[in-house]
């Protein structure tokens, strides 16, 4: 069916936040969009509602019959044997992946900036859609998270540009492809390259291969810019047939990160440009990881004309991504932050980040390992040495482990062992409920509590935070697994 008879759509997976985003986005365009899915949580639950897009709950091809969708678009989540799955399938229903749904209906009418790499992709792309609106290109984008300066995770606008975060994962069950090869890149972040996904990826080759393959779609007329620390980043950029510029702290840098200063809610940073010029910016955003970020959005920024005034401009007004070292609030001395972090190294960097912004405090580190890589043993090792920052650290027993083999499952006993003999106090908790029980009765004024998952932890942080509000403190029920 051609793209300007597509009146309405299903959306089967709806409720994840590319997914969601995206169905807001077709909301916006005009299109009528239902949606459906097994799990929907806040916040993209409640974005989806208040823009008043119909929600089926679970699949059932009884959803599709009813709604009759021109096109149905299928997440990434959705297997073959899904019902809704068979019934498009079965009845000859026209389909697409969600990355081939944005590349028809958004990128056709845009260049492309993708921002790739194992971390930090949600702020580097956010923070960069920002410094090209406040320098007024009026991009569009396409963030993993919401932005909080736009309140969603997307922004339409008529403008050259449009920003992507760039995920490695495979597009869907009918094509098994890296979804960022679908994104037709004229110009590119590469923020790192490591070992992730391991439901997909066999090993760091795999992964190594997949980044080398994106790098390889960039035209030679395109521009690549990576991360001059990571040696994979290095590797896989000479694949590229482009103009390749790196930054880091790297001696080499083509803009290299020379001076830190961490100040209260701030950090100042002095670089050195492509052109050899000695530059001070002002970020508000926490962590080194941050830093590196946010130069490699200056090297994009300055190759699209943007001048610095406008980029600390940017850099000032950017209010962050909401569960990206999202601080909810502070009751009574006691700062609850939310965080997605879940490969060791985002968590290390993220500890780090935050023990940085509150040297004096005592840091708790509260982890779910829900991924699909951090609930299997290839982490065992590294978890045990990124809680080094925290001062407690309390564990959540991975959810759905009867979906992995118990040769591959994550110890988290053992783990919580190892990060003791690293003296450090842990503890492992069945379940949320029992986390939550602990924190309230031995926090103190003066604690940082700062939560990590990829999911919604059982709404850990946002309970927490209202148990303190509340006034509770004490709990009968507040012992971890033993």
């Amino acid at each position: 069916m051609p793209d300007s008879q597509v009146k309405s759509v299903y959306m089967m997976g709806i409720g994840g936040i590319a997914m969601g985003t995206l169905a807001t986005m077709l909301r916006e365009k005009g299109f009528r969009v239902v949606g459906s899915d097994q799990n929907l949580y806040p916040p993209m639950s409640t974005h989806l509602q208040q823009l008043h897009i119909p929600l089926c709950q679970g699949f059932d091809s009884k959803h599709l019959e009813q709604h009759q969708p021109d096109l149905v678009i299928i997440g990434n989540v959705i297997r073959r044997d899904n019902p809704e799955a068979q019934f498009v399938m079965d009845r000859g229903i026209p389909y697409v992946s969600m990355v081939d749904a944005i590349d028809r209906f958004f990128l056709v009418e845009h260049e492309s900036i993708v921002v790739t790499g194992t971390h930090g992709k949600t702020t580097t792309t956010a923070l960069l859609a920002w410094v090209l609106e406040v320098a007024g290109l009026d991009p569009s984008a396409l963030v993993g998270g919401f932005a909080k300066n736009w309140q969603r995770s997307y922004r339409l606008g008529q403008g050259r540009y449009m920003v992507l975060e760039g995920d490695e994962y495979d597009t869907a069950f009918f094509d098994k492809t890296p979804k960022f090869l679908h994104y037709r890149p004229q110009i590119a972040i590469m923020t790192s390259v490591e070992f992730d996904h391991a439901d997909i990826y066999a090993d760091f080759d795999a992964v190594f291969r997949a980044f080398r393959e994106f790098v390889g779609i960039i035209p030679s007329d395109g521009q690549l810019v990576v991360n001059a620390d990571d040696i994979h980043c290095r590797a896989v950029s000479q694949g590229c047939r482009g103009k390749v510029w790196t930054y880091g702290e790297s001696p080499d840098a083509d803009y290299r990160l020379l001076d830190i200063d961490y100040r209260a809610g701030e950090v100042q940073f002095t670089y050195r440009d492509l052109l050899g010029k000695t530059r001070s910016m002002v970020s508000r955003l926490p962590g080194r990881h941050n830093l590196l970020n946010t130069l490699a959005v200056i090297a994009v920024a300055t190759k699209v004309g943007i001048t610095p005034d406008q980029i600390q401009e940017a850099l000032l007004s950017f209010q962050g991504v909401e569960r990206r070292q999202d601080v909810l609030g502070e009751v009574n001395g006691i700062v609850i932050v939310d965080d997605f972090a879940h490969h060791p190294t985002a968590v290390r960097e993220t500890l780090e980040a935050i023990r940085r912004y509150y040297p004096s405090r005592r840091l708790w580190a509260l982890f779910e390992p829900r991924s699909n890589s951090s609930r299997r043993n290839v982490f065992q090792e590294d978890y045990s040495r990124a809680f080094d920052r925290a001062d407690l650290i309390g564990i959540k027993e991975p959810p759905d482990l009867g979906t992995i083999s118990l040769a591959e499952r994550l110890d988290t006993r053992q783990l919580v062992a190892e990060i003791c003999k690293r003296e450090r106090e842990a503890h492992c908790f069945q379940n949320a409920d029992q986390i939550l029980a602990f924190v309230l009765d031995r926090c103190r004024p003066g604690d940082v509590i700062l939560a990590m998952s990829n999911g919604s932890f059982d709404g850990l942080p946002r309970r927490l935070l209202a148990a303190l509000q509340d006034g509770h403190r004490h709990s009968s029920d507040a012992s971890p697994m033993p």
